[in-house]
């Protein structure tokens, strides 16, 4: 018995004694840490009234508990769409459908923009649902207008095909003229191949292929950011796709009855025709409403090569008493009546042989130039020294600038004395049939037209060639006056920097020689 109760007072005691131990360690685990409490704020006021018990402060608010809010991710650029990568897509693939969206001309400038942007030095491949910032998405499409400019405004111009205007290496070349004191570019919409180098929804396009010049909104403003002119020009009847396309369209052969072929060759349309007139129309008008300065109408005649006797065409039924200059100078009167209400200047382009007005000439094209003359605001005759061969006896024309120039000038000046139409001409910028042909010639060129009335110039080079014209124009704009009157459009054309050049995305900066 003794031993019984003496274990169990020992086991009452080690309770008590694991009781007594247990009780701090409880009380440790219910009093609040101070650290948990905020620390209080520099320069605040002591507090008026004492701590509150320990239990009390051991229940902070859930607002004092919950961490500050996180701050909103700034956008890494404000134009930027984030583009995830689908499988197997390149650069190339990811930029493309996003080109039309954004300021970026070419495919070029928006990759390149997208490499800085997403800060990349080399980029070999992409992971599917890899995220690409894509800089420079437009809020809304580009929007331009003619900028009122009157008819004597004196332009000094360059040709580029559509093929090169849509480029990269276009809109170098409009840079680099632009700073030798260009300050308008000619381009084609139309050539006589009939190729459409912008979009154009038309029952007679044949819409094949992609278009060379993908916004022609964007390229005129391009253009007008750099104080200059934009002239587009539209080969009309000679249209080689059109003529395959729409065959029926074309002048018919008397002999077969089949679709007049010059030298072997389809491509001419009926001028007559009023679905041929209606189709170029609607193309000049809008080139009008995406903002060009000017249309420019080449090949306004009626061809001028093959067996002439066996073209056949509408007009000789439904008006039998006209001559294809009715055809021509009526078409004029219409196309005129309905662009210049939009705000541009009409110019056509005339061969410069139809100075002499020799009949010969006159029948076949069907250029009046005295009738035409009215219904354009400019006539740009071609007047370059290598064309007129057989003419006035020189065995090698292209070395006698002086003379067929003045010559033509003074021609076209007398024909179109009692109209009010402006004299500028377009002036050789190749070397074919010419062994002269240097910066001196064409310096020469200017020279001769300008003296003879001429206002402005254009040049004109089949391949966009002007590595002679640049070291010309820099002789010339040494001379303020002397070559030229350096006439500019008005300061602040538009208040947009150039679509892709001058942005947050590290995009191409504006040099110096790219300001008007």
């Amino acid at each position: 018995m003794p031993n019984i109760l003496g274990c169990r007072r020992s086991i009452g005691i080690l309770a008590s004694s694991l009781l007594i131990l247990a009780l701090p360690l409880a009380a440790q685990e219910t009093k609040p840490a101070a650290a948990a409490r905020p620390p209080a704020k520099a320069g605040a006021p002591p507090a008026n009234k004492a701590a509150a018990p320990p239990a009390k402060a051991a229940a902070p608010s859930a607002k004092a508990a919950a961490p500050p809010p996180a701050k909103a991710a700034a956008p890494p650029c404000a134009d930027c769409a984030v583009h995830v990568v689908a499988k197997g897509e390149g650069l190339n693939a990811i930029a493309l459908p996003y080109l039309d969206r954004t300021s970026f001309l070419t495919l070029p400038e928006l990759e390149a923009a997208i490499y800085r942007v997403n800060g990349w030095t080399k980029k070999a491949y992409f992971q599917p649902g890899e995220k690409v910032l894509i800089p420079g998405l437009l809020k809304s499409p580009i929007v331009e207008h003619p900028i009122p400019t009157p008819k004597t405004f004196e332009v000094r111009g360059i040709y580029l095909t559509g093929w090169t205007a849509g480029s990269g290496h276009g809109l170098d070349l409009i840079r680099r003229w632009r700073a030798a004191g260009g300050n308008a570019v000619t381009f084609d919409l139309k050539d006589m191949d009939g190729i459409v180098a912008v979009p154009f929804k038309n029952p007679l396009h044949s819409g094949r292929g992609s278009p060379s010049i993908r916004s022609l909104p964007k390229l005129v403003h391009f253009i007008h950011s750099k104080g200059m002119r934009a002239i587009a020009r539209i080969a009309l009847f000679r249209d080689e796709r059109l003529a395959e396309h729409e065959p029926q369209l074309d002048p018919r052969s008397r002999k077969t009855g089949m679709p007049w072929r010059e030298n072997g060759k389809q491509v001419w349309v009926d001028p007559s025709l009023a679905a041929v007139q209606d189709y170029n129309l609607a193309l000049a008008l809008q080139a009008a409403q995406s903002g060009v300065d000017e249309i420019q109408f080449d090949y306004v005649r009626f061809p001028a090569e093959g067996d002439q006797a066996d073209a056949q065409f509408a007009f000789e039924s439904t008006h039998p008493k006209w001559q294809r200059s009715d055809v021509i100078t009526a078409f004029l009167k219409r196309a005129y009546a309905e662009l210049h209400p939009t705000g541009v200047l009409v110019s056509l382009d005339v061969f410069g042989v139809m100075a002499w007005q020799r009949p010969a000439d006159l029948s076949h094209t069907g250029q009046d130039i005295a009738q035409m003359a009215r219904y354009c605001d400019v006539l740009s005759p071609m007047v370059y020294p290598s064309h007129f061969f057989g003419m006035d006896g020189y065995a090698i024309p292209g070395d006698a600038p002086d003379h067929f120039i003045s010559e033509s000038m003074k021609r076209f000046r007398e024909i179109t004395a009692d109209t009010q139409v402006v004299l500028r001409p377009w002036l050789q910028a190749f070397g074919w049939r010419t062994p002269d042909y240097s910066p001196a010639y064409v310096i020469e060129q200017v020279k001769v037209a300008r003296q003879e009335g001429g206002i402005g110039f254009l040049f004109w080079n089949a391949r966009n060639d002007y590595d002679t014209v640049f070291p010309a124009m820099a002789k010339m704009g040494a001379s303020p006056g002397l070559y030229f009157r350096g006439d500019e459009l008005h300061a602040g054309v538009s208040a947009t920097p150039p679509p892709g050049e001058e942005d947050a995305h590290g995009a191409r900066p504006a040099a110096a020689n790219d300001s008007p």
